[in-house]
């Protein structure tokens, strides 16, 4: 895969990363920025959270009881977008499992949704075929997960071979601290 690269005096900037600035400087939508990622089952039970803002204890469990008491009500047939004060909440539900990630109110719904899509995937693939005993069980691998996938709220890896990979690199460098202790 080769870069092309745009020169700035003093700079030399991914294409990507260049385009990027200037959309972001006319004030146009490139991506979806999380602010926050919560994967709850139906019964209202915490399996997954990540905060890419600074929140206090008590704030992120006041802000996990109003997702949950938004979304979990909600009947099926309704959309899968609510508003909760300046975010709105994409969800969707696999299962027992809500995937809920909070994204800016003029944000692109649809890439949210499709963000979501994409990281359940990935870990069917890497668990095969996921359930919430995985989430439960291994919990720190669904993190390891989560942070290949995305770093500060934005979506920095969407290959399932190359998350799968690292992930296994992961497990492998956790066994073999495991057995140099042993």
């Amino acid at each position: 895969r080769t870069h092309h690269f745009l020169k700035v005096p003093g700079l030399c900037l991914p294409v990507s990363f260049a385009t990027r600035e200037r959309e972001r400087e006319s004030g146009g939508q490139s991506g979806v920025m999380i602010h926050f990622a919560l994967l709850f089952s139906k019964q209202g039970k915490i399996r997954l959270s990540k905060y890419y803002e600074p929140y206090s204890q008590a704030s992120r469990l006041k802000l996990q009881r109003d997702v949950m008491n938004l979304v979990i009500p909600r009947p099926s047939r309704l959309c899968n977008v609510v508003d909760y004060k300046t975010y709105k909440l994409v969800y969707k539900r696999y299962a027992s499992l809500y995937f809920v990630f909070a994204v800016d109110a003029d944000d692109n719904v649809l890439l949210a949704l499709e963000k979501i899509q994409r990281f359940v995937e990935i870990l069917d693939g890497y668990f095969g075929n996921v359930c919430e005993l995985d989430l439960i069980y291994q919990f720190t691998k669904a993190y390891y997960v989560l942070d290949e996938v995305f770093v500060a709220g934005e979506m920095q890896e969407s290959s399932k071979r190359l998350v799968a990979r690292l992930v296994n690199e992961q497990d492998a460098l956790v066994e073999q601290m495991k057995v140099q202790d042993e």
